[in-house]
């Protein structure tokens, strides 16, 4: 029997506003017919995901956020080595980030990037490479990784540094956007595999829709789909219908609305559960992209 009825993906933003053209959440229920958008063309604001979520998530959904759900650890020990201010783990840190941000709007970060000793680990707009940017012994300058970031490199993938906050790529500005909406979920919803895995009910987890793109037959260079057309094709390598429409559609849209069907494809797999390098300590910490295998 199928773990889920329900597959949720989004595609988050970390940017400043009120709303963000960058947000789009599709849905895929079990069987095989098409991902649908929820609300196409609304301009999603994050309060709008944390209320779905809270308030309108339907019954034993996977939900995937493009998102990190932590920041790199295992490489130093510690989110923050060298300061007295670094969280055991990635609960305590996601109550780190929302206290430091509590008077930002919009579940922005900017308060934490910002802050006086925590800037120093980051490498942001303006040629600002703080020196704590990278963690010594590290073997190239992109910053520090996660060990499923290392596990998404062999995969053919080009993971960026969750502390890194510049570039078209980066994504450090949505993981702790992300993680300061994690933090006010207040554990209404388990996130794997910070939280194990229960038997029943809805879970979150951090999804990289590249890996979906490239299960759909896609390269990390061609994970970007922006017509229906295209888009159709990658659906139906994953033995799904496809959405049955024709011309362009935006990134977002169509990131969404194919790891939705991934999600649904992929979900009863036990290897996607039990990844090769995931150990008790790295759950706790650092967290993992639900496919990094």
């Amino acid at each position: 029997m199928a773990r889920f009825d329900h597959f949720l993906a989004i595609d988050w933003s970390g940017a400043k506003g009120p709303r963000q053209k960058g947000i789009a959440a599709a849905i895929a229920v079990a069987g095989s017919g098409p991902p649908v958008l929820i609300a196409p063309g609304r301009n999603w604001a994050r309060e709008d995901i944390l209320h779905l979520l809270r308030e309108d998530l339907p019954a034993n959904t996977l939900v995937g956020m493009d998102l990190g759900i932590a920041l790199p650890f295992a490489d130093c020990d510690a989110y923050f080595p060298g300061t007295d201010e670094s969280p055991p783990d990635a609960r305590s840190l996601w109550a780190m980030i929302d206290q430091i941000c509590a008077d930002d709007p919009h579940l922005e970060a900017s308060s934490f990037v910002d802050h006086p000793q925590l800037s120093t680990y980051y490498r942001r707009s303006g040629g600002r490479e703080g020196q704590r940017f990278r963690c010594d012994g590290a073997e190239h300058g992109r910053g520090r990784f996660r060990v499923t970031e290392h596990r998404q490199g062999k995969m053919g993938c080009k993971p960026y540094s969750n502390f890194n906050l510049v570039g078209a790529a980066q994504v450090g500005k949505s993981s702790l956007t992300g993680m300061r909406l994690l933090h006010q979920l207040g554990g209404a919803i388990p996130v794997w595999p910070v939280d194990p895995l229960p038997s029943s009910g809805s879970v979150i987890v951090e999804i990289y829709t590249t890996l979906a793109a490239l299960e759909a037959q896609r390269s990390a260079a061609r994970s970007k789909i922006r017509s229906c057309e295209e888009l159709d094709i990658a659906l139906k390598a994953l033995g799904c219908a496809g959405v049955g429409e024709s011309g362009p559609i935006d990134d977002h849209s169509s990131d969404a609305l194919l790891t939705a069907a991934w999600l649904r494809k992929v979900a009863d797999e036990p290897a996607r559960w039990a990844p090769e390098g995931l150990s008790d300590k790295i759950a706790r910490t650092e967290g993992w992209t639900f496919g990094a295998v």
